[in-house]
């Protein structure tokens, strides 16, 4: 089993500089010697169900996040590697990291040359201003929280279908060249430019969800099929050349096949039979015994900038009342929690929102039967109290969940705990692959679901500003992360002060993070769970696994089969 640590981005590459840590790429004569000996094969994925859509500026959910960094491409991104490597952005589509100016408030990236989509259209600064637009056209989930500083991005917002960004990303075709413009400096605007919402896409693409319709991209793979009843492919693109190594390699398999429909432990029987090469799914529970004692060459462990919670819905009974959310906070046993997970091992109980390994953490827990720097014991009394003093007692909740097995036991024990401090509780259970779209879409009235939230970048505001933010939250939207649909205009001025001050000063940036966490904790907008490890199960036919920090995720693109 492999552990890797982790580091921010600027001390990655403040080690990159000195030399204490080791280079990324290998000597394009070792590549070349690697590519002739392992390039080929079939990689078979299997999966309990669908992630969604393959829209990569509108899925916002784990499981198609793993393969679109080798399906699409943005001006910059984050390094195809294991461990902390993979946290330093790099340029991509543009053939250097931008040059910035006018005090950080302009990016000028210059496009590479003879680029092409997996259709074979050659990629043009025309291509890359649609895709900005795009990006408001079809509301994207992050949209109003990582894209909002672009100049015309409030026109955008106010009005997505005519977007146009008027001022904010300029093409000048002839010098090949995109300049972007913000209305204010933003420490964190390459890592967003990183992320699958900002894949640069052909200009004729639809300013909608497509759906289950791939989109061409510039990665070494395309999107063969999709059927979200059997399964999705993708395969070489035959347009794909490597221009960086280190941005977009060009990857050993020619195929990934990724399977729907089995259950968490037919995923297992799959692979340890070498009838797939990985499942998407955590192994379950009573699996992880026989995995470790009898496979555990084929078993990776590693930490991740996640967290599992329930969003409790502030704006519907009950728990538009500060007390009656207050309430199951000190109720919920975090130990039983864990236990579903699968023990200390795999994971560790939280009281807050961000994890630990980014600026701004700071552990303490508010809702706990000792109050301090951790979890302690829930504390039933005190819940049974609150619910009494919140005048909610009798009203009832329903826990929705998905159909996943750590789920359904989270559900089950929720439901015991709400009846026992006062509420008459119920499950309503869905299935995973529409789980998360439905829990976001306050027009299907959800007042406590169970979900997890997987770091797009190591940045808090990735953590509280897309969960908690005010921009972050869309009434009757799909694409709503701000699932409690909680707004504090308080704390929504500290998060932009602490975005800001994170340009000119990272230390004071974190103790002010470290601040927001802790205030928005006392209004409970959500229950943390606990912070999980990846267990990723493969078969003894992958070689060259790494798990990337930055994606939470195998660098798939790295891996080759035998």
């Amino acid at each position: 089993m492999s552990n890797r640590i982790k580091v921010l981005p600027s001390l990655a590459i403040s080690l990159m500089t000195v030399g204490l840590l080791p280079c990324l790429s290998l000597a394009d004569e070792n590549r070349a010697e690697l590519m002739k000996a392992h390039r080929g094969g079939t990689v078979r994925l299997v999966s309990k169900s669908a992630g969604g859509t393959i829209d990569p500026q509108i899925n916002y959910a784990p499981q198609y996040w793993n393969y679109f960094p080798g399906l699409y491409d943005g001006l910059v991104s984050f390094r195809k590697a294991g461990g902390v490597d993979s946290l330093v952005v790099v340029a991509d589509l543009a053939e250097a990291m931008p040059v910035i100016e006018n005090d950080g408030k302009t990016y000028v990236f210059k496009l590479r040359k003879g680029i092409k989509f997996s259709n074979g259209k050659e990629l043009t600064t025309d291509d890359v201003v649609a895709s900005f637009q795009r990006i408001f056209k079809v509301s994207s989930p992050t949209s109003g929280t990582w894209y909002n500083g672009i100049v015309g991005a409030d026109a955008c917002l106010a009005k997505p279908a005519d977007c146009t960004l008027d001022g904010g990303v300029v093409a000048d075709k002839s010098n090949s060249t995109v300049t972007i413009n913000l209305t204010a400096p933003d420490a964190e605007f390459l890592d967003k430019l990183s992320m699958p919402h900002a894949s640069i896409l052909p200009k004729e693409t639809a300013p909608q969800d497509t759906g289950v319709e791939p989109i061409p991209g510039t990665g070494p793979y395309a999107i063969e099929s999709y059927d979200p009843n059997k399964a999705l492919v993708w395969a070489r693109n035959p347009h794909f050349k490597e221009w960086s190594a280190e941005a977009q390699p060009d990857g050993y398999v020619d195929r990934f096949e990724l399977d729907f429909g089995l259950t968490e432990d037919a995923q297992v029987n799959a692979v340890i039979n070498g009838q797939a090469d990985s499942m998407f799914d955590q192994p379950p529970t009573t699996r992880l015994a026989e995995l470790g004692t009898k496979y555990p060459n084929q078993v990776h462990l590693d930490p991740q900038l996640a967290f599992w919670y329930l969003p409790l819905n502030v704006n519907l009974p009950p728990f538009d009342n500060v007390k009656a959310r207050q309430a199951l906070s000190y109720a919920v046993d975090l130990k039983a929690m864990v236990n579903f997970f699968g023990g200390r091992n795999l994971a560790t109980p939280t009281c807050q929102v961000l994890p630990p390994g980014l600026e701004g953490y700071n552990s303490f827990c508010l809702y706990t039967k000792s109050p301090g720097a951790a979890w302690s014991a829930p504390d039933l009394e005190k819940a049974k109290q609150l619910v009494g003093e919140s005048g909610t007692a009798g009203q009832s909740v329903t826990i929705v969940i998905d159909d996943g097995e750590i789920s359904r036991n989270i559900g089950s024990y929720l439901q015991s705990v709400l009846n026992k401090i006062g509420y008459t509780a119920s499950v309503k259970s869905i299935s995973a692959n529409i789980h998360f779209g439905y829990i976001q879409n306050s027009n299907n009235k959800v007042q406590l679901s169970v979900t997890q939230w997987y770091g797009d970048y190591p940045a808090a505001s990735d953590f509280l500003n897309v969960l908690l933010g005010c921009g972050s939250f869309r009434k009757g939207s799909d694409s709503s992360p701000n699932i409690s649909g909680f707004c504090n205009r308080t704390l929504q001025d500290q998060m932009q002060k602490a975005m800001a001050l994170g340009i000119t000063d990272q230390a004071g940036a974190a103790k002010l993070w470290a601040a927001i966490d802790q205030d928005a904790m006392k209004y409970a907008p959500l229950i943390p769970l606990f912070n999980p490890k990846q267990v990723t199960l493969v078969s003894k036919r992958i070689g060259n696994f790494k798990y990337s920090t930055a994606t939470n995720a195998w660098a798939y693109t790295l891996a080759w089969v035998h």
